[in-house]
């Protein structure tokens, strides 16, 4: 079916709700107006080196300075070359000669109810000595890492003690196979690596040195093993290879001064999947990544003093590594990390921690936010959220209807939402609503950062009208984004760079709409061509869940000779039974709210949709299933095998 739009995509949603910085909130915020927020964008744009220059003077400590700002040498940048700088440092030491020193860091609650305060001086003293431990095992600067750990303290601590020495990070999410561990072990070489006896999982006790032992079996450059007792149960020890956590810092020196390392030492690698079956390391690097997220934690949480934040993420993934450790650490701000799920004991486990905090930043994943619509509301109106003071969303687009419940029922109409757009490659965030300064629209991530520079442009390169979708690409660099794919420039260069020479391509569409405000609109792979027009995935998911029965959606398209493209959606109940007069009912919903040429051809119901374990939907493999086929390529970080097969077997 040729294609009659010319790579740009039809767009069919249209929400015109405005919801402007509350008053009170923009008063005090550190961006306070759409003026200043447009006056800050114009000055990071049009002088980009001076105004990032100008910042990491400032925000970030120096070992040695650098000399030039940035080296452009497409596709590989750096920045602040010849500085030498510690990203450990600039989280912990810089707050011990102030006030900071003795404000709690981090707070933690494990899922049995167990909690823990540290303050920036006993985390940095933690930190020092988990830094010794690791130069006594033989890691020095440049050794890789694994780190396959429970959301407890002591994943920090070990980040922050790798950042401390040079040694390169790898963390692994802790719900991984043996295989998908050992892949990423050999891929990027890892010296050492560190595990839990076990952690909590809804009660239950998540195997995980069990599950390593399985992968160093096949992990031939792993040398040795630290193990935390997390739940006390017995594991399996080999001498001379695996060593506890607890006895190797009893007899460690807290004294360990921060290595000065260059600006572009890597920091970590992060392995996110990707289409072919292999998984591709994404690679950070030092003083770019340190300011950038610094930056942009204090610019989209608008950070005070008093906060405590929370971020629901799993340190497991980049929004973890970023807005857990990193960038709150950096800002000296106090921030919260839970080990279990949000269902464990029971549905109310986060509204709980919330009131018992005092939480006044609450930072999750939609796919969180359309799971507390379905549990209801009561588990969040019986609890005291007063101390919210703004919220924010982030992992993949956010539907109107899920916004506007956050905004209700949650937020209480008085919290600003910061819906961020970003990736793990970006290593920060690139757009939000700054959110004393940018009135937000349901879900739109508005306007971007400082210094980022997006454009929406056809498959050909050429820029796609407003209101217009097309490819979203990054025109100019920023000091947060990757400096390669670990040992493969090629594939680097092949992925992000070569279909739109000069800017790189994130692989998401999006369209901007007459007021400068961003909609992303799916994966560049999720578009949905129906006889020649070419539908975003997001816009059929929200036109679904507007529906009251609706909890979540997934729409991809499959197949079809007649139109090319036909539409399928996979829906997930809030209330209410399967039933042909509901599929009908849904089709009916969609026509009514976007136009027949969204009308699914297919609706499936299920009782949940295939997800990553960070909450993203799998869609390739929906598509698969919808064709008839077995799914094929990296499925790693699926999170629930047997939905495949409930999904395969269920009913047209």
């Amino acid at each position: 079916m040729a294609n009659e739009s010319g790579g740009r995509i039809d767009t069919v949603m249209h929400e015109s709700r405005l919801f402007p910085p509350p008053t009170e909130f923009a008063a005090s915020a550190l961006v306070g107006s759409l003026a200043e927020y447009e006056a800050l964008w114009r000055r990071s744009t049009d002088d980009a080196e001076t105004f990032w220059g100008e910042l990491a003077k400032n925000e970030l400590h120096w070992f040695e300075p650098f000399g030039e700002v940035l080296r452009w040498n497409e596709p590989f940048a750096e920045w602040f070359v010849g500085g030498k700088t510690n990203l450990s440092y600039n989280c912990l030491d810089v707050h011990l000669d102030t006030p900071r020193r003795d404000k709690t860091a981090i707070i933690w609650e494990g899922e049995p109810g167990d909690q823990r305060r540290l303050s920036y001086a006993e985390l940095h003293e933690e930190v020092c000595k988990f830094a010794n431990v690791l130069r006594s095992l033989g890691v020095g600067t440049g050794d890789v890492v694994s780190i396959y750990m429970p959301m407890v303290p002591e994943l920090a601590i070990a980040m922050l003690a790798c950042a401390r020495i040079g040694a390169v990070h790898s963390i692994i999410f802790g719900g991984f196979s043996a295989t998908a561990i050992a892949d990423r072990n050999n891929d990027a070489k890892a010296k050492l690596q560190i595990t839990a006896d076990a952690g909590w999982r809804r009660g239950k006790q998540l195997p995980l040195k069990e599950t390593v032992d399985a992968a160093l079996e096949e992990s031939p450059t792993v040398e040795k093993c630290v193990v935390l007792r997390r739940v006390g149960c017995d594991v399996t020890m080999r001498e001379g290879r695996d060593f506890w956590w607890d006895e190797l810092m009893a007899e460690a020196s807290d004294d360990c001064p921060a290595e000065a390392l260059d600006s572009e030492t890597p920091l970590f690698i992060l392995y996110t999947s990707g289409s072919t079956g292999k998984p591709k390391g994404i690679k950070h690097t030092t003083a770019g990544y340190n300011l950038y997220t610094k930056m942009t934690a204090r610019w989209v949480f608008d950070l005070k003093e008093d906060d405590v934040y929370w971020c629901t993420a799993d340190i497991g993934w980049i929004t973890g590594h970023s807005y857990v450790v990193y960038g709150m650490l950096a800002n000296g701000a106090t921030t919260l990390m839970y080990e279990g799920a949000p269902n464990a004991p029971d549905e109310g486990r986060f509204w709980e921690i919330i009131e018992r905090y005092g939480v006044t930043i609450f930072y999750t994943a939609p796919t969180a936010i359309r799971a507390f619509m379905k549990w209801g509301d009561d588990w969040v109106t019986k609890r005291d959220l007063s101390s919210l003071r703004l919220l924010g969303t982030v992992g993949e687009g956010i539907n109107p209807e899920a916004w506007i419940w956050y905004h209700k029922t949650v937020g209480g109409e008085r919290c600003p939402i910061v819906d961020t757009w970003w990736q793990t490659e970006t290593g920060g965030i690139m757009m939000s609503p700054l959110p004393g300064a940018i009135p937000t629209k349901p879900g739109s991530c508005t306007k971007p950062m400082p210094g980022i520079v997006p454009q929406i442009v056809s498959e050909d390169g050429t820029p796609v009208d407003t209101g217009f979708g097309g490819m979203l690409v990054i025109a100019k660099p920023w000091p947060g984004m990757l400096r390669g794919i670990w040992g493969d420039n090629d594939r680097y260069r092949k992925q992000y760079w070569e279909e739109v020479p000069g800017k790189y391509l994130t692989g998401d569409n999006a369209r901007c709409d007459a007021d400068g405000y961003y909609w992303i609109m799916g994966r560049i792979d999720d578009v949905i061509n129906v006889s020649g027009h070419r539908l975003s995935t997001i816009e059929v998911e929200s036109a679904l869940v507007s529906h009251p029965a609706v909890a979540e959606a997934a729409a991809i398209g499959r197949h079809d000779e007649l139109k090319g493209q036909a539409v399928a959606a996979f829906v997930t109940l809030r209330s209410g039974e399967a039933s042909e007069e509901l599929r009908q009912e849904l089709k009916h919903h969609v026509r009514e709210e976007i136009g027949a040429m969204a009308v699914p051809d297919d609706v499936r119901f299920t009782n949940s949709l295939p997800k990553t374990r960070s909450g993203k939907i799998m869609r390739r493999l929906l598509r698969d299933i919808a064709e008839g086929k077995e799914s094929v390529g990296d499925t790693t970080t699926l999170e629930d095998y047997s939905v495949l097969a409930s999904l395969r077997s269920s009913d047209e």
